[in-house]
């Protein structure tokens, strides 16, 4: 037996299979209590075409390729195939557009519902009741020209056309890939259109925005999209719209009139873009300096999610609820620590938190050199009328003196130095180290985004950054402790001497400074808040002052 023969074999043995598995498939369908539907009859015919036919093979080893390929576990039929690229793997993307076309012309519906919604716009405009619904009919064909269209096969633009293909091309017309795009263009600038009669703003954007992707040159499609920018009032964008649109046509009356209207207001925008970016150039030179300057001197930062749920409907009580207790026991001012223009020392924003009172007060500026001990006093003086009244309303024991006040702070990342190469798994309500420069960029730009400083859009960006980290953050929490409700015990504390200064806190090696906000608990010695939050935090330290711990 000669090797073609045995090769033959083999085809036929493969043919045989794969008419065997149809019939297998067909009897399943036909089975099934609603028989075979729509799919299954495509996937059939397709199948018993490829066997039939061949497809378009150009010999006998191609055959028995494709053959092969049908029937590994890892071949899409063209019929599920979810993408461009995936279809294209099959090995049949023309024949199956073939067959999904087959007994229809997408080029002649694509021109009809084309028509269609031409005649609509020029109906409603004639029509002197004002309906309406002719510019909603319009819009519909549109789309249904816009779902032609994207089944139609472009020809190649060298591509000659048959005689028959030119005597049928009023029944089925064949474009190229260029002139396809321009009527595409053309097809979703009149459905911005329509949309323009309905007042429907938001869609005169994204239809004008797809016209002219398909065709930059679409001098109507720049117009109705600078005009729908004009309505959103995002005027830096109509600014924009309106100049690509006269770099086409200079002399263009509607445009110049939209420029000449919104030229104000176009300027403003656009300086106020260029202050933001300044800004934001500022801050990050700022970040980077203060970064390089903790790294140097081993000053530990960290960060808490900026958000306490991964979705709006999480707690029964409201986002905004959650997110307000949130930020109260986690604060952000959105101030940074600043390098001081004379001597080169750094200042520190500082929070003083008094958990007896629910009372805190804020120091914009704490210089590293202080004595915690000095600000203190200015704060919290001793008393000298002997009269035994403090300055705070709220300190109805007249306990606030400085004598009397014991200073801690929280001991967060325990176990993390930083040094590792993985990543501790922490609780999403814990404080996490910020490990790089970036991540610290990221941080403080997320912050600011999430107050509104830059805007509607970049603060819902940046709660969907946030939503993703504290998921991140819960599901690896999940995966390791099993729930969320295994909380980790409460944080460790380390005492503060009062004579000790702000660097000595800064740099003590079990500090780790959340949010570039320092921040430190105050008590009265004899307070039962003060006993309580002993029994429930361990303090494992003192931060002791230089001449002592000397």
């Amino acid at each position: 037996m000669s090797s073609e023969d045995a090769k033959q074999r083999e085809r036929d043995a493969l043919v045989d299979k794969l008419k065997s598995t149809k019939e297998q498939w067909d009897a399943e369908a036909n089975a099934s209590p609603d028989g075979p539907d729509e799919t299954d009859a495509l996937l059939s015919k397709a199948i018993e075409m490829a066997i039939e036919q061949g497809k378009g093979w150009t010999s006998s080893d191609e055959r028995e390729k494709y053959l092969e390929t049908l029937l590994d576990d890892e071949f899409i039929p063209p019929l599920f195939a979810e993408n461009e690229e995936e279809l294209e793997k099959s090995g049949l993307k023309d024949a199956f557009t073939t067959l999904h076309n087959e007994g229809e012309f997408p080029g002649k519906s694509m021109l009809d519902f084309k028509e269609k919604g031409n005649q609509s716009i020029a109906f409603g405009k004639k029509n002197e009741a004002g309906n309406i619904q002719y510019y909603r009919d319009a819009a519909n064909h549109y789309y249904e020209a816009m779902h032609w269209a994207n089944r139609i096969v472009p020809k190649d633009e060298d591509f000659v056309p048959t005689i028959e293909e030119l005597n049928d091309q009023d029944i089925d017309p064949y474009f190229t890939e260029q002139e396809l795009d321009e009527i595409r263009s053309v097809i979703l600038s009149n459905c911005a259109m329509a949309h323009m009669l309905l007042k429907n703003w938001g869609f005169v954007r994204d239809e004008a925005k797809k016209a002219v992707a398909f065709n930059s040159q679409n001098l109507k499609a720049w117009y109705r999209l600078a005009k729908a920018h004009q309505m959103l009032k995002d005027w830096e964008a109509a600014g924009d719209a309106i100049d690509s649109g006269l770099k086409i046509e200079k002399g263009n009356k509607d445009l110049l009139k939209l420029q000449k209207l919104l030229g104000d207001k176009v300027r403003k925008a656009r300086l106020n873009r260029q202050q933001r970016e300044r800004s934001r150039a500022e801050r990050t030179a700022r970040i980077k300096d203060v970064w390089r300057y903790c790294k140097e001197d081993s000053i530990s930062l960290g960060r808490v999610s900026l958000v306490a749920t991964v979705k709006d409907d999480e707690d029964d009580e409201g986002g905004d609820a959650v997110e307000a207790r949130w930020h109260h026991h986690y604060p952000h001012t959105g101030q940074l620590p600043k390098r001081q223009l004379h001597g080169g020392g750094w200042t520190w924003p500082v929070l003083f938190v008094y958990p007896s009172h629910h009372q805190s007060d804020f120091i914009e500026h704490f210089a590293e050199d202080d004595i915690i001990a000095l600000r203190m006093a200015e704060m919290f003086p001793e008393e000298e009328d002997g009269n035994g009244e403090t300055k705070m309303p709220w300190d109805y024991n007249n306990e606030f003196r400085c004598s009397n006040l014991a200073v801690y702070f929280e001991v967060h990342c325990i176990g993390d130095d930083g040094a590792g190469k993985q990543k501790p798994v922490i609780h999403p309500d814990s404080v996490e180290r910020l490990t790089d420069q970036g991540s610290a960029m990221r941080f403080y730009e997320s912050s600011r985004a999430l107050k509104g400083d830059e805007g509607p859009e970049m603060a819902n960006v940046a709660r969907c950054m946030e939503r993703k980290h504290l998921h991140q953050q819960r599901k690896a929490w999940i995966k390791k402790h099993g729930s969320l409700w295994a909380t980790p015990d409460p944080c460790p504390v380390v005492q503060v001497h009062p004579a000790a200064t702000l660097s000595q806190v800064l740099r003590h090696s079990n500090m780790v400074v959340p949010n570039f906000l320092v921040t430190v608990m105050l008590f009265p010695n004899d307070h039962p808040a003060h006993l309580e939050f002993l029994k429930e935090h361990k303090c494992i330290g003192i931060v002791e002052p230089e001449e002592i711990s000397k």
